[in-house]
């Protein structure tokens, strides 16, 4: 869980649950680089940049959600609330794939 208010313009807003992307061996400041959840919608089936989450033991999630790639951001560890789960590897490597789209990376 991470607060990511106060916010500016279309940037996802609220206390809301994120996936922490960035590496623990890199950087020498106290952030992270987050992509935060949301509720799944149809209508992101065919966005590429949004990474569908389903509930498990593991993610701890209550409900269908995304992973919406495009709002990645360095927030301070200060934001960071609390651990309440994991994605799998098969969802790191789909996250992976859709970074690389909202980078250009092909």
């Amino acid at each position: 869980m991470v607060n990511l208010s106060p916010t500016v313009g279309a940037e996802i807003t609220k206390t809301r649950p994120c996936v922490i992307v960035s590496s623990n061996e890199i950087g020498i400041l106290p952030l992270k680089v987050i992509a935060p959840i949301t509720d799944y919608k149809p209508r992101y089936d065919s966005v590429p940049w949004m990474v569908e989450l389903y509930p498990d033991g593991i993610n701890n999630l209550s409900k269908r959600s995304v992973l919406d790639l495009f709002q990645l951001r360095s927030v301070s560890q200060v934001r960071l609330i609390k651990n309440t789960g994991k994605v799998g590897k098969d969802e790191f490597q789909k996250i992976l794939e859709a970074t690389k789209i909202v980078f250009g990376i092909y």
